[in-house]
């Protein structure tokens, strides 16, 4: 994992919730394809069981497509 080197308001949380752990990691791989991002931690995420994942993705270092995305989304 790279490094956060940008300031905190260009960092986003985000919180995934699966079935099932192997989920919830190909989520965060996708993530962590398009944003330079922290480690992920993982948490029980209810008594039905699966999990909740939690990762801070640095919105100013982006790789495409979220590079073109975010660009086309500002107004």
């Amino acid at each position: 994992m790279e490094p956060l080197e940008s300031s905190p308001v260009e960092h986003a949380e985000v919180h995934i919730v699966a079935a099932s752990p192997e989920v919830a990691r190909r989520v965060a791989e996708v993530l962590r394809h398009c944003f330079a991002a922290t480690e992920q931690r993982s948490y029980p995420a209810g008594a039905d069981g699966g999990t909740r994942l939690q990762l801070t993705v640095d919105t100013a270092r982006t790789a495409e497509p979220a590079r073109s995305w975010l660009d086309s989304s500002r107004s």
